[in-house]
């Protein structure tokens, strides 16, 4: 699990694909003496484990899934990705819930300048756009951001399309992570609050006592007993064989 406060930005050096499987060496700008085979780090947003290390950088490998759900310029030699190790018991929680499971991409519409600040306009795809509320949370590229405004149905801004949502991003922000980089038309990596997707399977499979599985029947409550009834004489097991 990670939390969106990126931690240092890293540099793609080698990329080689062999049967779908991509695998990437990517260098931080300070390789962490610590890192250990096995361990999992964001890149841009996307949870890898990491295959090899050395003093200058690290392996991941990247699978068909996380090749078709994310940005494929991520993953081109050159390209600059933000970093964050998995979060530990005793670190600072800073951003929000993040699991490093891409749900989709999207593409910067607007970049703005504005008095000590950016503002950015961003189309989500259509599946991921219900899940984007004004002051929620949402992974761009690794980063834990702030909704601002939303479109659509229950959103804050008339003026915005229904998969169309605000970010504000303070200089700082665009210093520590590549989202300096980020032009109208860069597509980039979305990850939705998992909360709301919780909350949406529940209420899909509706609210029982018992398990809401198709075809399946919750089991009535016990029944009710006035206080001071005696309870049904005890069963103890013996041999293999009961005895009231």
């Amino acid at each position: 699990m990670f939390t969106g406060i990126v931690e240092q930005v890293g540099r793609v050096t080698h990329a080689a694909e062999v049967d779908g499987t991509l695998t990437l060496t990517v260098r931080p700008e300070r390789m962490w003496p610590d890192l250990t085979l096995g361990e999992s780090v964001a890149c841009a947003g996307t949870c890898l484990t990491v295959t090899g290390w050395d003093e200058t950088g690290f392996t991941v490998d990247l699978s068909r899934e996380t090749l078709q759900k994310t940005a494929p310029h991520h993953w081109q030699v050159g390209a600059r990705l933000n970093l964050e190790r998995a979060m530990t018991a005793a670190g600072r929680f800073g951003g929000h819930v993040v699991s490093g499971h891409v749900d989709g991409t999207g593409e910067i519409l607007e970049r703005r300048e504005d008095p000590g600040a950016y503002t950015l306009r961003v189309r989500a795809p259509a599946h991921l756009a219900r899940y984007l509320v004004p002051k929620g949370s949402v992974t761009v590229d690794g980063v834990s951001l702030t909704v601002v405004d939303t479109g659509g149905p229950g959103g804050s801004r008339a003026d915005l399309a229904p998969d169309e949502f605000t970010l504000w991003l303070v200089p700082h922000t665009l210093e520590v992570t590549t989202l300096g980089d980020w032009r109208p038309g860069t597509v980039v990596n979305l990850e939705a609050d998992q909360m709301a997707k919780y909350v949406e399977r529940l209420l899909a499979f509706g609210v029982s006592r018992g398990p809401a599985v198709e075809g399946s029947r919750a089991a009535p409550p016990p029944a009710s007993r006035p206080l001071g009834t005696p309870t049904s004489p005890r069963t103890t097991v013996s041999h293999g064989e009961a005895e009231a």
